[in-house]
């Protein structure tokens, strides 16, 4: 086999910056789609379009149904796109192909959202919205799929697995800190376009953008050159299988699974904490944001250097534990006599030093378990084991919107400074809690010292025979 080059720092940031592009267009999805749709308040010069209330079985909202069924339908495709990719033979590569493709329509799909057909409640805009979703779902998948299973390629060595993770985890950082621009670039053109076509327009420019973003490393990187390009044998459905009897990929998945419901109910519920139980502005989002953007940049050089002294496990156990605090910080917005900007940075800050372990060292775990796989099994399915982790976790991120979008509106009826205002809210904060906890406690049976072995095992054996 032609020995394959190790990737630049260069190469590693170009690669990097595709991640800037669909976390923007991904944070906008999960920041703004539930409150555009379902505000708590409406805007003025803004209007309902979808049907409002816990309309089915009485306990669950359209938008709740919407985004649980396209994270059910996001997961259930990934491992269908891992196995095509896995499989593909090209000339370009197994997963540059699918980014090209797949990175306009994701953009486009982003933008529909937003841009409903009929005024006022409708579920022929129930309709439309779920369709826009599936699609913009199924366009995130065949990006996101191909262009994770290029990491453990690209990041060919323990250094560079963590480094390139570390550039990810910065790009996706400003990737969300764009996505919570949409009302200050939208409070621009609002006098003259009204609060819904302005902050359609928003969208619009921004997801132009981030499509730009996804293009540069799907025509910059040359897939050939650094990556092995071999296809796979066999069934999507049995590579997947194969996946999953890795004990320690279970171990990791199993973990991720609650940490992505907290994160999620945290993430989509951030807007609302902020302007209810807080009562602060709209905008006020971005600057709390980009508090724990900078703060999280500054953790990012400590955390690389600790994971390539101390490992990543007692990193990631940590950050388990301080997520969970910052999450029952949160339950008590509101609550406290301390002023609500200050209670808001103060969040912001404290969630900024689990960001940035759990932003850089999930996606390194999982290179390093995919490449221990390969060197047992002899079978490259670096797609798979990443299909397998965001089908696991997009499952988790389903019932999120389910419990959020239900569970925030227990007590929606009561007035501010009346007993039982927010109550949903800080249910759902407290919910994160728990499960951020439960997920820690899982995540430390995970055996990294096996896996760390059996790499610098076969290097040492590479090295013997070279």
């Amino acid at each position: 086999m032609e020995e394959k080059k190790i990737a630049s720092n260069k190469i590693l940031w170009i690669f990097a910056i595709g991640q800037l592009g669909w976390s923007t267009l991904a944070g906008i999805i999960t920041t703004w789609m539930v409150k555009f749709y379902e505000p708590d308040e409406l805007p003025k010069g803004h209007s309902y379009f979808t049907p409002q209330g816990r309309i089915f079985l009485g306990l669950l909202t359209a938008l709740g149904v919407i985004t649980a069924v396209g994270r059910l339908f996001d997961a259930v495709t990934d491992p269908y796109i891992a196995g095509k990719s896995d499989g593909l033979k090209h000339r370009l590569g197994r997963r540059i192909p699918f980014m090209r493709a797949a990175a306009i329509p994701f953009g486009v799909m982003t933008v529909l959202i937003f841009v409903l057909p009929f005024k006022g409640e409708s579920y022929g805009n129930f309709g439309f919205l779920f369709l826009f979703c599936m699609l913009f779902y199924l366009c995130m998948t065949a990006y996101c799929t191909p262009y994770n299973a290029l990491i453990p390629e690209l990041g060919r060595t323990q250094e560079t697995r963590i480094n390139l993770s570390t550039y990810i985890s910065v790009t996706y950082f400003f990737g969300s800190g764009i996505s919570y621009l949409v009302p200050n670039i939208a409070g621009i053109f609002e006098s003259k376009l009204g609060y819904t076509n302005s902050f359609r327009l928003t969208v619009g420019i921004l997801a132009a953008v981030a499509v730009v973003c996804m293009l540069i490393p799907a025509f910059l990187i040359d897939e050939q050159a650094y990556a092995d390009t071999t296809p796979t044998e066999g069934t999507a459905f049995g590579s997947l299988v194969s996946t999953f009897k890795n004990k320690d990929f279970r171990t990791f998945v199993a973990s991720d699974i609650f940490y992505w419901i907290g994160l999620t109910m945290f993430q989509t519920g951030l807007t609302f904490y902020i302007t209810t139980l807080l009562g602060l502005s709209e905008s006020m989002a971005f600057y709390m944001f980009a508090a724990m953007t900078f703060v999280s940049l500054i953790c990012y050089a400590p955390v690389n250097v600790l994971a390539k002294k101390m490992g990543k496990k007692k990193l990631i156990s940590f950050a388990f534990m301080f997520f969970s605090v910052t999450f029952l910080v949160t339950a008590f917005a509101g609550l406290t006599p301390i002023p609500g900007i200050v209670c808001g940075f103060m969040i912001a800050v404290l969630a900024a030093v689990p960001m940035a372990i759990l932003g850089i060292l999930p996606q390194a775990v999982v290179a390093d378990i995919s490449e221990a796989d390969k060197i047992k099994t002899g079978e490259s399915r670096q797609g798979m084991f990443y299909a397998a982790r965001t089908f696991a976790f997009k499952m988790g991120q389903s019932l999120a919107m389910l419990l959020f979008t239900s569970i925030k509106t227990i007590n929606s009826g009561v007035p501010k400074g009346e007993s039982g205002f927010g109550l949903g809210l800080r249910i759902t904060a407290v919910l994160a809690t728990v499960l951020c906890l439960i997920g820690g406690f899982i995540f430390m049976r995970y055996n990294e010292n096996k896996v760390i072995s059996t790499i610098e095992g076969a290097d040492g054996s590479d090295k013997e025979e070279n």
